[in-house]
């Protein structure tokens, strides 16, 4: 949270090992907000059997204009993943072409660049 008691949160989404630019997304910054909702899509060009050695990063970042974004929390969906992460993994693996949707606790580990 800023000094004005609020967030300007945005989301990043990266595919790691990576594919180059096609490997990440960010989401659209949500201005003034401590409970923001991202409803935006993306995907991937990425063949069935090579996605089980990937790994999906999701950090959430508070957008800071003029110094760097401050990093609030992050998840990780793939096979090194644990608990309901890599259950949910193991379900979009078992579901091809299918949207899985499911909310996850953020940790507070950052395994994402901070300005990229």
């Amino acid at each position: 949270m800023d000094a004005n008691g609020y967030s300007d949160p945005f989301v990043k989404i990266y595919l790691k090992p990576d594919m180059g630019k096609k490997a990440k997304y960010k989401t659209q910054i949500k201005k003034k907000t401590l409970n923001p909702e991202f409803n935006e899509e993306f995907s991937y060009e990425v063949k069935h059997a090579e996605l089980a050695k990937k790994t999906l990063d999701i950090s959430v970042w508070d957008y800071d204009m003029g110094k760097s974004n401050d990093f609030i929390g992050g998840c990780q969906l793939g096979i090194t993943a644990k608990g309901e992460c890599l259950k949910h993994w193991y379900e979009c693996l078992k579901n091809k072409d299918k949207k899985i949707e499911r909310w996850h606790v953020l940790l507070n580990q950052n395994n994402t660049e901070a300005d990229d």
